[in-house]
């Protein structure tokens, strides 16, 4: 489930600091419960390097967190950089993921030298990034016709009962009031800025999505009480209804995913 992280419901930099440095703390629940991204999705955003450099690509993936869209890369195979600036979240990928070149660092200053990637993909963070610093930064590593891919997952709020789960969660970031306005804007280091959806699904029970509400940062940063009365709200939710509580049970999701292509200079 993508909760309020995703929609980034307050916008003044204090607060939306506070929100995206709130993930180290549920490390190994985030690695265990988030969802994984489609193979279609993800060749799409990589499509106009592929074009350009061929099937094995250097890929940046930006906002890395726990690594969930490295692990798809280099199962693709591709070589894979990952930069994440949270300590907690880069250890958890460096232990997962040894064959990933794993660096702490951020958007707006990222550590690695000039037009030195085919392809800069974020996964669920693009929101975070202060887009005026970060999006030069990227076209400064990206090389001439690379690709830059934005990719998040939205529930499916156009079933019923997801709809439901956004509500009884006291916030939702789902497919019909995604902010493209948190995305990756017009910028002339790069082309026009593409967005298509790709359908994904995720396997849950009442105890993994209650897992997965768990980790996201409106909810770690409540006080433990409070924490626990909304997390239990959310499971007798999913125990009252009939397509959550016989059992195991897809969860709809929506993969939208940006790109646009480094401008040759």
């Amino acid at each position: 489930m993508t909760t309020n992280d995703a929609r980034g419901p307050m916008d003044d930099p204090e607060s939306i600091a506070r929100l995206a440095s709130s993930f180290g703390s549920a490390a190994a629940a985030y690695a265990e419960h988030r969802p994984d991204y489609p193979v279609p999705a993800v060749r799409w955003a990589l499509e106009p390097a592929l074009a350009r450099f061929g099937d094995s690509l250097d890929v940046l993936d930006l906002g890395a967190g726990t690594g969930k869209l490295s692990a798809m890369l280099t199962r693709l195979g591709h070589r894979v950089t990952a930069v994440e600036p949270d300590p907690a979240m880069i250890d958890r990928l460096r232990a997962d993921l040894p064959e990933v070149t794993a660096l702490q660092g951020g958007a707006e200053a990222v550590p690695l030298p000039d037009a030195s990637v085919h392809a800069v993909l974020v996964g669920q963070a693009f929101h975070w990034f202060d887009r005026e610093r970060a999006l030069p930064e990227i076209a400064r590593v990206l090389r001439p016709g690379g690709a830059l891919g934005a990719l998040w997952n939205t529930d499916d709020d156009r079933v019923e009962w997801i709809a439901g789960l956004g509500e009884a969660a006291d916030g939702l970031v789902s497919y019909r009031n995604w902010r493209l306005d948190r995305g990756i804007a017009a910028h002339p280091a790069y082309s026009p800025v593409e967005l298509v959806d790709f359908p994904h699904r995720q396997p849950r029970t009442v105890d993994s999505m209650v897992a997965t509400v768990a980790t996201h940062s409106t909810f770690l940063l409540l006080e433990a009480a409070e924490r626990a009365d909304r997390l239990d709200h959310v499971r007798a939710y999913l125990r009252s209804r009939p397509e959550t509580s016989g059992g195991a049970f897809d969860l709809e999701i929506v993969t939208r995913v940006q790109r646009c292509q480094r401008r040759y200079e």
